[in-house]
């Protein structure tokens, strides 16, 4: 998402933060610190081997920072920094590597669901105070999408054809609520910065409720993937993808197709208020 999101105001591919490492000026477009499993929790996606939690992604931020440093002066640093946008997609991993997996995590024994939506959204608020105290102003921050849909989770449980989960689907709503909440509260404390919602879960969930007006026939199947819902396991090295991407939701047991990301750009680029909130994309970029 955050690839085809910087392809719509002009950017060049991200690098990874890896590839970073050693100073170079591919770094000034931005720099891509996403990781795989990782969550907003520093255990979240443990059991999955190495991953960069949301803390250590603000840690090399800093070191990304002392890179701008040494190439730009004070002032046009602070200056820069206020114009860049920074978009962060926290959350599902806490749910689907960490809660909704009792047998390999304590989190559900700890906290029932609206407390545990409180503890992420109370961490996010934290990273994100960091990235501010560090010069950025510019926050868009994606809600998570509908967890219970996705293939991962409809073949660990008894759902009838054509439905989602609906316990998986009413956590996230409430981690959503809370994200929300969070935006006004911090929209109210910092009048320098402006922090912006997008409503993934309706954006996707009205994909899968309405999939032919978008052109997807496969809802709630992998395009690639083994066992039930092709969503058991997801793709392998040697797995056989489906022959056409372009007609299904999802591409693995977790992620959507391309396709999807597009739709979820393109609404968060120019939508309402009840899409992206309280601006869209492109108003902040004009910012």
């Amino acid at each position: 998402m955050c690839k085809i999101q910087g392809e719509r105001v002009g950017l060049p591919y991200l690098p990874a933060f890896a590839d970073t490492v050693e100073p170079s000026d591919n770094i000034f477009s931005g720099v891509n610190y996403a990781s795989a499993a990782a969550g907003i929790l520093d255990e979240t996606g443990r059991t999955l081997g190495e991953r960069i939690s949301f803390s250590q992604q603000v840690r090399n931020f800093e070191t990304t920072l002392s890179q701008l440093n040494d190439q730009m002066e004070n002032r046009s640093l602070s200056e820069y920094l206020a114009k860049s946008l920074a978009v962060l997609n926290h959350g599902s991993n806490d749910y689907i590597n960490n809660y909704l997996l009792p047998e390999l995590y304590g989190t559900s024994y700890i906290y029932n669901p609206s407390s545990y939506a409180e503890v992420l959204v109370r961490i996010y608020k934290n990273r994100l105070m960091d990235l501010h105290g560090l010069g950025l102003r510019k926050f868009l921050l994606a809600g998570i999408g509908p967890l219970g849909c996705i293939p991962n989770q409809l073949s660990r449980r008894l759902v009838q054809p054509g439905q989602c989960a609906a316990y998986v689907n009413n956590l996230v709503s409430m981690f959503n609520v809370a994200l929300k909440t969070m935006v006004d509260q911090m929209n109210a404390e910092y009048n320098d910065s402006i922090f912006v919602y997008v409503n993934a879960y309706e954006i996707i969930a009205d994909v899968i409720d309405n999939p032919n007006p978008y052109g997807f026939s496969v809802t709630d199947r992998a395009c690639c993937g083994l066992g039930r819902n092709q969503g058991q396991l997801s793709c392998l090295p040697m797995s056989i993808p489906c022959t056409d991407r372009t007609e299904y939701v999802f591409w693995d047991a977790f992620h959507p197709t391309e396709a999807v990301n597009n739709i979820l750009v393109s609404k968060a680029f120019t939508g309402p208020p009840s899409i992206c909130y309280p601006i869209n994309v492109k108003q902040m970029a004009e910012m």
